[in-house]
C-alpha cells in the first residue's frame, strides 16, 4: 500500500487513452480552424480589427497589461484556496502548468489533470486531499461557468442586447440548478448520497444493453468516495474556494472590457460595462461545448455577435476579442511552460527518493 503523500501519477496515467485524446484533439483544432477561417469572417471583420488595432494608443496598451497582471496574481488563488496547507507560490505554479497543457495541447484536458495529481504529490500532498482539491476547484469553475450566462443574459436586457441568446441562460440555469441539487443532497448526509447513487443506477439502467461503457457502472461507489474525500473540505472552506474563482473570472473580464475600450478609445463614447459583461458572460455557455480547449472559437464567435447585437461596431467586437485571447492566453502559456521546466527538477529528485525508499534495504544490501 502507498503512502498518503506518494505520487499518484501511475494511476491516473493508465486511466488515459492516448488514441481517444489524439482523435479529440484533431477534432478539436479542425474546428478551431473553421471558426476562425470561416465562421467569425462571417460575423466580424478582420480588416476593421487591424485598423482599430493600429489606432490603439501606448496608454490603452498598458491599461490592459496591468490588467493581465492582476488576472495573473488572481490565477493563483484557486488551489491556494482548495488545499490545506499550499502556499501562493505553488498554487500558481500548478495551476498555471495545468493551464499550459490543457490549452496549450490539443486535448490536453486530461493530461492537465494528470499534471495537477502529480505536482501536489511533490509538494508532499495527500492523494485524498489533492483529489478533494482538484475536484473543488473543478466544480467550482464549472458553477461560476454556469451562473455567468445567467448574469449575462439580464445585462443583455438591460443594454438593449439581442435576446435572441436566452436560451444560454435557460439552459445555464437549468443545469446549475440540477448539479447544485445533486451536489446539496451528496453533501447533505451519506444515506443521501447512498440514494443519489442508486438513483443514478436506475437512470442508467435502460441505457446499459446499448451503451457498453454503462455495463458494469456502479454509481453507488465514487458517489459515495466523493462525498467522503469533499466534505470536510468544502465545510470549512466553500466560501474561500467561491471568492478564489470568481476573482478568476471576474479578472478576466476585467482583460477584456479594457481591451474593448482600448480599441473603441478611451476618449470616446463606447461600448458600457454592463453591455461588456452581457456578452462575456453569456458567451461563457460556449465553454460547455468541449470541443476546443478554454472554449477557443467558439465562446469568441458569440462575444463578437452578442457585441454587435449592443451597438458594438464589428471591427472593434473583432479586434477587442483578439486583443483579450492574446493578453489572456499567451502570457499564461509562457508562464506555464516556465512553471512546467521550473517543477520538472523537483519532479524529478522526488519520484527518485520515493524510488529509493521503497526499494529498501533490500537495495543496499545486494
Amino acid at each position: 500500500m502507498s503512502e498518503p503523500g506518494a505520487p499518484v501519477t501511475s494511476s491516473v496515467t493508465a486511466k488515459l487513452d492516448k488514441k481517444k485524446s489524439i482523435i479529440l484533439g484533431v477534432i478539436g483544432l479542425a474546428v478551431i480552424i473553421l471558426i476562425f477561417w470561416k465562421v467569425i469572417p462571417q460575423i466580424g471583420s478582420y480588416e476593421d480589427a487591424l485598423i482599430a488595432l493600429e489606432n490603439m494608443g501606448v496608454g490603452a496598451m498598458i491599461v490592459i497589461g496591468i490588467a493581465v497582471v492582476i488576472y495573473l496574481v488572481a490565477y493563483g488563488f484557486p488551489f491556494m484556496a482548495a488545499t490545506p496547507g499550499l502556499k501562493y507560490w505553488r498554487s500558481q505554479q500548478l495551476n498555471q502548468a495545468a493551464f499550459a497543457i490543457s490549452n496549450g495541447v490539443p486535448a490536453g484536458g486530461a493530461f492537465g489533470l494528470a499534471v495537477q495529481y502529480a505536482m501536489l504529490a511533490t509538494y508532499k500532498i495527500p492523494g485524498t486531499v489533492a483529489t478533494a482539491a482538484i475536484t473543488a476547484v473543478g466544480l467550482w469553475s464549472i458553477f461560476v461557468s454556469l451562473g455567468l450566462p445567467i448574469l449575462g443574459v439580464l445585462a443583455l436586457a438591460a443594454s438593449g442586447g439581442d435576446l435572441e441568446y436566452g436560451w444560454a441562460a435557460v439552459l445555464g440555469l437549468v443545469i446549475l440548478v440540477v448539479g447544485i441539487v445533486v451536489f446539496v443532497l451528496v453533501m447533505r448526509s451519506a444515506p443521501l448520497a447512498l440514494k443519489v447513487g442508486n438513483l443514478g443506477n436506475r437512470l442508467v439502467k435502460p441505457l446499459r444493453p446499448r451503451i457498453k461503457a454503462l455495463g458494469d457502472l456502479d454509481l453507488v461507489a465514487p458517489i459515495t468516495k466523493f462525498r467522503e474525500d469533499m466534505y470536510g473540505l468544502l465545510k470549512r472552506r466553500w466560501l474561500v474556494i467561491t471568492i478564489a474563482q470568481l476573482s478568476v473570472i471576474m479578472t478576466q473580464f476585467l482583460i477584456f472590457y479594457v481591451s474593448l475600450r482600448g480599441v473603441e478609445g478611451w476618449g470616446e463614447e463606447g461600448t458600457s460595462a454592463l453591455a461588456a459583461f452581457g456578452a462575456f458572460g453569456t458567451a461563457q455557455i460556449m465553454l460547455m461545448v468541449p470541443i476546443t480547449p478554454g472554449g477557443l472559437g467558439t465562446v469568441d464567435a458569440l462575444i463578437i455577435a452578442l457585441l454587435q447585437s449592443v451597438g458594438t461596431s464589428a471591427g472593434d467586437a473583432t479586434a477587442a476579442d483578439l486583443v483579450w485571447r492574446a493578453a489572456s492566453y499567451v502570457p499564461q502559456i509562457i508562464i506555464g511552460i516556465i512553471a512546467l521546466i521550473t517543477w520538472f527538477k523537483k519532479a524529478n529528485e522526488t519520484f527518485a527518493a520515493v524510488a529509493v525508499e521503497e526499494a529498501g534495504p533490500a537495495s543496499t544490501t545486494s
